[in-house]
């Protein structure tokens, strides 16, 4: 489902890579992340129109410091290097390039000292860009002329035109470089004159053409979670094979309130899918009777999980295809420059069961980031209570009951969280934040209601700005807001008597508490 035109970003480890090829999506034009190490007739093979070299935390002055081999600089295809991606360039083709006294960080005032299709659309008078390096060029390589300079940086952007080679010692893909999606934008439209065809109907379309293709007759099962993934994979090859799909949706026990049968019911009544429910809570909840540790909890419910979809997919004639929601996030993830992930959390996909039943995999998604599905999403038509729904974690509620599950604690953070999602939505911050859920703490505190005494349980109020949950900041939600959410919890979820706000960002938090 490849586009057309690609731009390959070259992962040398910045903490800003992914921000790169969102912005470059952003603009119109695919853009596939792939490792350094990726050999150069791999890189000609997948013909992309523009390579960017990303930035990273090594110094290519260190003699085992990550490199490309230079021929890569020889194949006339447009190149943009970032901050390392400039060292790295301006090394490889003969330049000179030192550790600075100072490592540069933040912002920093940048002066246009030369014309460049790079600088199009761009006042003269400098802008104010982000830094973040520890070398510096002092000599260009032969054939590249100085662009601009800082006050600490007497090469802070050069080119060569001719081999169409350019590079910027600061970050265009952050937000705290002024002008950096038109820096990005001229990257691409007047150097590499990429065309702004990445759109959501345009890969709607393409998976609506190789989907039937790639199925033929067989039939293809997938796994539905009432998430913003599944959903949109089960809606996507609805249309692209109609009842040759069946979905599984498996009632785990461990759902928000009212999430099995909201969901089930409106993917029946305006997708006519073939679709199973699963009630097996009763399984789920045993085996996870006495369990504290959550990555325990973690295997338990994938292992269950596993179990009960693949008896009633098996039951299924003529199945030889699995669909999953993989996103591209997960598959960055395990090719990073890095190598592959010591741990991968076993809730992204159904672990195991590609093999073991013998069935191969349809992964419609794994080109695409997480604001990109909520976009197929309104493409194809689905209601904004599934689009904009929270993204709820594959272990659902047994990650927000830190300790042991029990259906009584479960019932107390449905109730609470029912009210945290009530009161977000009627204030209209449920729209204006990433995620907003109620946690249940494994601990009980002193208060006094009435005239009593009271010993009884905590929830903590979690809610996070994002765009790609890679990185978040807590939500400054208004006092009356918190003051409303607080006083119905203790005054309407019999149990609770005390509720506190996590104001931690990620890092070095997680989202999640488990």
């Amino acid at each position: 489902m490849h586009p057309e035109e690609t731009v390959l970003i070259l992962d040398f480890g910045s903490q800003y890579t992914q921000l790169i090829a969102r912005r470059i999506r952003e603009a119109g034009v695919y853009s596939e992340i792939q490792p350094y190490t990726l050999p150069v007739q791999e890189i000609r093979a997948l013909q992309p129109t523009g390579i960017v070299l990303s930035g990273g935390p090594a110094s290519v002055c260190d003699p085992d410091s990550p490199g490309v081999d230079a021929e890569i600089f020889s194949l006339g295809i447009p190149i943009l290097g970032i901050c390392y991606g400039m060292q790295l360039m301006a090394k490889a083709l003969g330049g000179d390039v030192v550790p600075a006294q100072n490592r540069e960080y933040g912002r920093a005032e940048l002066s246009l000292l030369a014309r460049n299709a790079v600088w199009t659309n761009m006042r003269d008078d400098g802008l104010t860009v982000w830094m973040s390096h520890g070398d510096r060029v002092i000599r260009p390589p032969d054939g590249f002329t100085v662009l601009a300079r800082t006050d600490q940086v007497e090469i802070a952007a050069m080119a060569d035109p001719d081999r169409k080679l350019y590079a910027l010692q600061f970050h265009p893909e952050v937000a705290h470089t002024e002008d950096g999606d038109q820096i990005l934008r001229n990257f691409l439209f007047e150097i590499v004159q990429a065309k702004p065809s990445w759109t959501m109907a345009s890969f709607v379309q393409s998976v609506l053409d190789e989907v039937p293709a790639q199925v033929g007759s067989s039939q293809v099962v997938c796994g539905l979670s009432g998430g913003i993934d599944s959903t949109v994979v089960a809606a996507l090859l609805h249309q692209a094979i109609g009842k040759q799909l069946h979905c599984i949706f498996v009632d785990n026990g461990l759902l928000r309130a009212d999430e099995g049968e909201e969901v089930v019911q409106y993917l029946r009544k305006y997708f006519d899918l073939n679709l199973r429910y699963v009630q097996a809570q009763d399984i789920f909840l045993s085996r996870l009777h006495g369990v504290h540790d959550p990555e325990e909890k973690r295997k338990i419910i994938g292992n269950t999980f596993i179990e009960v979809f693949e008896q009633e997919a098996t039951s299924i004639p003529g199945v030889r295809f699995l669909a999953q929601g993989t996103l591209y996030p997960d598959v960055i993830e395990s090719v990073s420059f890095k190598g592959p992930s010591a741990v991968i959390k076993s809730h992204h996909n159904v672990g195991g069961l590609p093999e073991k039943m013998n069935l191969e995999l349809i992964e419609p998604l794994r080109e695409l980031f997480k604001d990109e599905v909520r976009k197929v999403a309104m493409e194809l038509g689905l209601p904004d209570f599934l689009v904009w729904r929270h993204p709820f974690p594959g272990p659902g509620l047994a990650i927000r009951v830190i300790g042991e599950i029990t259906p009584q604690r479960l019932e107390i953070l449905r109730r609470a969280d029912k009210i945290v999602q009530h009161e977000l939505m009627a204030s209209g911050w449920y729209f204006k934040i990433w995620q907003g859920f109620a946690v249940l703490l494994p601990l009980k505190t002193v208060g006094v209601m009435g005239d009593e005494r009271t010993y009884e349980h905590v929830i903590a109020l979690r809610a996070v700005e994002s765009k790609d949950a890679m990185t978040a900041d807590w939500a400054r939600l208004p006092d009356d807001l918190l003051a409303r959410i607080s006083n119905r919890i203790i005054n309407e979820v019999k149990g609770v008597n005390r509720v506190v706000l996590d104001i931690s960002s990620k890092p070095p938090s997680t989202i999640e508490w488990e």
